[in-house]
């Protein structure tokens, strides 16, 4: 098995930069599509095998300070709260650091916030950012849609790059969907607002789990 987070483990150094008030309606928008991929397992915790209490799965928005993404150790959460979402502020690649902001310092950010900021950082356009688990429709995608080298492990500054890569040299700002071959079952959807990245991953779901 490829390497899989043991959520709550980043490999990078995050750093609490102050306290954030979230509105009402960044969190009820997150909430809303949130709940519907914890709906199709496409976001939640292993329940068995090896991985039994891990969480997978998370989701954000740009925010005028950055872009605000669910906090680590929120996967089996069936709804959330503004204390289990942080906004990053700076990410910074060659020092292998993330600002932050939340509701208090012990909200850290979900472990794949560096790839989350690649897609932000990359393109103006893309406003939301979905990944999820499924390992069926992760073997699907593979190759078949813009896939990371399987020799990049989630969570890196590796990973970041290579997502920079694919949107440079690949059809991935058409396609809004990739799979990560270094990251078992990791698939990422991104779109300008959550409505069309929910939109691009569950089309593509839908075909996948049917076809």
């Amino acid at each position: 098995m490829s390497t899989s987070p043991k959520e709550g483990y980043f490999k990078f150094n995050p750093r609490f930069v102050g306290m954030v008030d979230f509105l009402p309606a960044c969190v009820a928008e997150l909430n809303r599509s949130r709940e519907h991929l914890y709906r199709l397992k496409l976001v939640g915790m292993y329940t068995e095998g090896e991985l039994k209490g891990v969480g997978y799965g998370n989701i954000s928005v740009r925010s005028p300070g950055g872009f605000v993404i669910t906090a680590t150790r929120t996967g089996g959460l069936p709804v959330l709260g503004p204390e289990h979402y942080t906004e990053i502020i700076k990410v910074d690649i060659a020092r292998n650091s993330v600002d932050f902001r939340a509701v208090t310092e012990a909200t850290v950010p979900s472990s794949e916030c560096m790839t989350h900021a690649m897609f932000y950082q990359a393109d103006p356009a893309v406003g939301a950012v979905i990944h999820v688990h499924h390992l069926e429709f992760w073997k699907r995608l593979l190759d078949r849609v813009p896939t990371t080298a399987r020799d990049v492990e989630y969570g890196t500054p590796g990973m970041a790059n290579e997502i920079l890569r694919l949107y440079r040299e690949t059809d991935l700002p058409r396609r809004k969907l990739a799979a990560m071959a270094g990251h078992e079952e990791g698939i990422i959807a991104i779109g300008c607002d959550l409505d069309e990245a929910e939109k691009v991953l569950l089309d593509a779901y839908r075909h996948a789990v049917s076809g």
